[in-house]
């Protein structure tokens, strides 16, 4: 698996942005539980295991990109600058053409569900929650009705969404 290459590509990339970086890496780890989570509760369901963890890698790769042409890190903007910039690199490690297209879908919709339904996309989409639902929604201000309430509506599939009550409603 070419994951450390990428996670080398992604601090290059983003050099003293150790924030994006750090983002980046706290997603793959989400990535990697919820797969092994789907895999032993849907044995016979498919994933592509390097799909999920490249995708998680580059997700926000478009953010730089994005700041520059228009002075915003706002998804939509990620979505269309983030697939070029993981293409170039995915492309300089040889990653499988199909893969890559697929990758490439992912960000170009991680923050619009609903225009990619695989699994690979939904717990993708799940792991980046999981890493943003705090900050986005001010968790700590909720009380643990309203976080419910939150998971119930942000995440995509049913292991997500027990990934995020462990983490979220375990200390209320």
């Amino acid at each position: 698996m070419l994951k450390n290459k990428l996670i080398e590509e992604l601090e290059n990339y983003f050099a003293e942005d150790k924030e994006r970086i750090n983002h980046a890496l706290r997603v793959t780890c989400f990535a990697e539980e919820l797969i092994d989570i789907f895999k032993e509760k849907h044995p016979k369901k498919d994933i592509n295991e390097q799909v999920i963890i490249y995708s998680a890698v580059l997700h926000d790769i478009g953010i730089k990109n994005a700041e520059l042409k228009y002075d915003s890190s706002a998804g939509h903007y990620q979505e269309i600058e983030g697939p070029p910039v993981a293409r170039e690199i995915m492309e300089s490690l040889n990653v499988d053409f199909e893969m890559m297209d697929e990758i490439a879908e992912i960000i170009a919709h991680h923050h619009t569900p609903g225009k990619v339904s695989s699994n690979n996309f939904k717990l993708l989409y799940d792991a980046d929650w999981l890493v943003n639902l705090p900050e986005v929604y001010n968790l700590k201000s909720k009380n643990k009705v309203e976080k419910e309430k939150l998971i119930e509506k942000v995440f995509l599939c049913e292991i997500g969404k027990e990934l995020a009550r462990k983490e979220f409603l375990a200390n209320n």
